[in-house]
């Protein structure tokens, strides 16, 4: 076996934690879910992973480094991805109250919110990095290719995540549908899923390497 067994439960509590903790990610699968219901939090989580599928095969042939060596690479991947936060932002804030059913999207197609969540992940480039120094200290030269064990420890931790935030899109969307029932309610929380786009746009843009 490439990867022992005690390495990969490991590993995968530790992916659990991470992806149970604050971050663009699982925030924007949070205010969503909220927003749209669990249904759509579940489209967003899937397209989420997707985006994790691509910053796995990006480290695991060596292209996440060009963005960690270059600060231009780095840099504009970031500002698109504070620029999608942003327009995201704009959107909620021009959101208008509706009542939604437990499998309304709120006007949006599950093709948009899928792509949404690639989008999302994809253009946050410190995900890559993130994956470039955790998922090394899991292989072993000795086990056979570091590649194959990157792409395993990469898949085990879109698992992972697709636990977490499953989880976090289904509790979301039970307390939003609950919210929903009131127009002023709704308002507020488009209102808060807006700064909270706006702020995480913030964060991403002055990250650094």
């Amino acid at each position: 076996m490439l990867i022992p067994l005690s390495i990969l439960a490991v590993f995968f509590s530790a992916s659990i934690l991470l992806s149970l903790a604050p971050g663009p990610d699982n925030i924007f699968v949070l205010t969503q879910s909220a927003i749209r219901g669990r249904v759509a939090g579940g489209v967003i989580t899937l397209g989420l992973c997707t985006g994790l599928i691509g910053h796995t095969l990006l480290v695991s042939s060596g292209v996440a480094v060009i963005f960690q060596a270059s600060p231009l690479a780095f840099t504009s991947l970031k500002l698109a991805g504070g620029a999608y936060l942003l327009y995201l932002a704009f959107l909620a804030f021009r959101a208008s109250a509706a009542k939604l059913s437990p499998f309304d999207n709120g006007g949006v197609s599950l093709c948009q919110l899928y792509r949404r969540g690639i989008i999302m992940n994809m253009t946050n480039p410190k995900v890559s990095i993130f994956f470039l120094s955790f998922l090394p200290q899991f292989t072993n030269p000795e086990r056979g290719a570091i590649m194959l064990q990157i792409v395993i420890l990469g898949f085990v931790f879109i698992i992972s995540a697709l636990m977490a935030f499953g989880m976090i899109s289904l509790l979301a969307g039970c307390l939003g549908g609950r919210l929903q029932q009131s127009p002023k309610v709704q308002n507020i929380m488009n209102r808060i899923a807006a700064m909270t786009y706006v702020a995480l746009a913030v964060k991403l843009i002055n990250a650094e390497m």
